[in-house]
C-alpha cells in the first residue's frame, strides 16, 4: 500500500470503511457546512465506491488535514466514466491512448494553513503516478463561491495563458456555464490578483504545464465554479518533475 512520510504529515491509501468515512468527513466540512444546517455530515457519491482514496494526516495527532480520490482508467476510453464526465463534453480526450487518472474532492481542512500539507499530497500523488505508469492527470479544479465576478482576473489569465491544446479541449455539456474565453476575450488580467484568486489545486496544477477547459461549470450543489484541469505527465518541466519526485522519495 502507498505511504508517504515527511516532517510532520503522513499520505497514505484509506484502507477501510473507517478510513472512507473520515475523508467523506472533512469533504463535507470543506465543501458543505458552510452552506448546511447541519455542521456536520458526509460528502459522499456513487464514486466513493470505484475510487482510491488518499489521506495525509498530521503524524503526532492521526488528525485528517488533506484528502482526496483516485480513478485509474486504462486510457481515454473510459473517461465516460468519470466524475468530471458529468460536467463535460470529454469526448476530444476519448482518443488518448494511455492510463489516466481523475483526482476528485480534494480538499485541505480549513483550520490547516501549512504549505507543507499540499506538497507532501502531491508527493503522494507522485509517487501513485510513477507506480502506477500514469500518462496524464486530469479533474475539476474548484473555485469558491458561484459568483464569477470575485474571479475576472484568474480566468482571464486562465484564457490568456493556460487554455487546452485544441485536440483535448472539453466541449460544453452543463446547463450553466461561465464562458470565460469568450466573454473575457479583451480583459487583460492583472497578475498579482489573477493569481491571489487561483485556488492552490489549480496553481500547483499550471506551474506543472497543466490547462483548462473553456468554460467553467456553475455547480450549486457543491457552491464552486470548476474548470476542468488536465495535465501531460510527459510535459512537466523537468525541474518541477525533480522537486515532486524529491518530495515523493
Amino acid at each position: 500500500m502507498l505511504t508517504l512520510r515527511k516532517g510532520r504529515y503522513h499520505a497514505r491509501l484509506a484502507s477501510g470503511e473507517a478510513d472512507l468515512r473520515r475523508a467523506q468527513q472533512l469533504r463535507y466540512l470543506t465543501f458543505r457546512a458552510r452552506n448546511a444546517v447541519q455542521a456536520e455530515g458526509l460528502d459522499a457519491d456513487e464514486f466513493d465506491a470505484v475510487c482510491q482514496h488518499m489521506l495525509v494526516e498530521e503524524a503526532r495527532s492521526g488528525t485528517l488535514v488533506c484528502c482526496f480520490r483516485l480513478m485509474p482508467l486504462a486510457g481515454g476510453a473510459e473517461i465516460g466514466r468519470s466524475y468530471s464526465a458529468q460536467y463535460y463534453n470529454l469526448s476530444a480526450l476519448s482518443d488518448f491512448d494511455g492510463p489516466m487518472v481523475e483526482m476528485g474532492r480534494f480538499c485541505i481542512h480549513p483550520d490547516w494553513k501549512d504549505p507543507d500539507i499540499l506538497r507532501v499530497a502531491w508527493g503522494a500523488m507522485t509517487r501513485f503516478v510513477d507506480e502506477t505508469g500514469v500518462e496524464m492527470l486530469f479533474g475539476c479544479s474548484s473555485f469558491r463561491g458561484t459568483e464569477a465576478e470575485a474571479y475576472l482576473d484568474a480566468f482571464a489569465m486562465l484564457k490568456e495563458a493556460h487554455l487546452a491544446p485544441k485536440r483535448w479541449l472539453p466541449r460544453v455539456k452543463a446547463p450553466n456555464v461561465f464562458r470565460f474565453a469568450r466573454a473575457l476575450k479583451r480583459l487583460k488580467p492583472d497578475a498579482k490578483r489573477a493569481m491571489q484568486a487561483m485556488p492552490p489545486l489549480l496553481r500547483t496544477y499550471l506551474l506543472m504545464g497543466g490547462w483548462v477547459s473553456d468554460h467553467a461549470v456553475v455547480d450549486r450543489d457543491l457552491d464552486t465554479l470548476h474548470v476542468f484541469t488536465g495535465l501531460e505527465i510527459r510535459a512537466i518541466p523537468p525541474a518541477r518533475a525533480r522537486l515532486l519526485r524529491g518530495v515523493a522519495g
